[in-house]
Order: structure tokens, then C-alpha cells, then sequence
């Protein structure tokens, strides 16, 4: 049986987004990622755990967590989207 994570990224992303267009810049990055954190990757995480997940489901569900950090931060360097994963404890 296999399991698809596209409805999940889609219950990640247009949440996200509208938590960064209604907070904006206004808000520190830490606040921003909390609410994220808190809010929407229940929804991303959200009946994952009951099935075998593939190798490329969870690079999948990885890569949405690090464009959303890729926009919030305005970088592209992956060295330093690692770090800030790392800080904020994204993993």
C-alpha cells in the first residue's frame, strides 16, 4: 500500500504562506517558525507514521519544510538552511 504526500504538502504550504503574508516581516523569524511549527506540521506530519514511508516521501516531506525556511529566510544556501534547522531545532 502506498501513501501520498501531496494533499499533506498542500495542507503545509497555502497555511504557511498565509501566515507569511498576514504576519509578514513584521514578526521575528522565531515567532514566524513557531507558528509554523505549532500550526501546520501536524497537518504536514498528520498519518505518516501509520504507513512504511518510502525513502522518497520523506525527502519529499523534508524539501517543503526546507522551501518554506528557503522563503521565510531569503536564502538559497543550503549550508545555512541546515544551520537554522539545526538552531530553531527543525529538524
Amino acid at each position: 500500500m502506498r501513501c501520498s504526500v501531496s494533499h499533506s504538502k498542500r495542507s503545509f504550504y497555502r497555511p504557511s504562506n498565509a501566515i507569511l503574508g498576514k504576519v509578514g516581516r513584521h514578526a521575528s523569524e522565531e515567532v514566524t517558525l513557531q507558528l509554523v511549527k505549532s500550526k501546520r506540521m501536524p497537518m504536514l506530519l498528520y498519518g505518516l507514521e501509520c504507513f512504511a514511508s518510502l525513502k522518497s516521501d520523506v525527502n519529499s516531506v523534508d524539501f517543503s519544510v526546507t522551501r518554506f525556511l528557503m522563503k521565510l529566510i531569503r536564502t538559497s544556501n543550503i549550508n545555512i538552511i541546515n544551520d537554522c534547522r539545526s538552531n530553531f531545532d527543525y529538524l
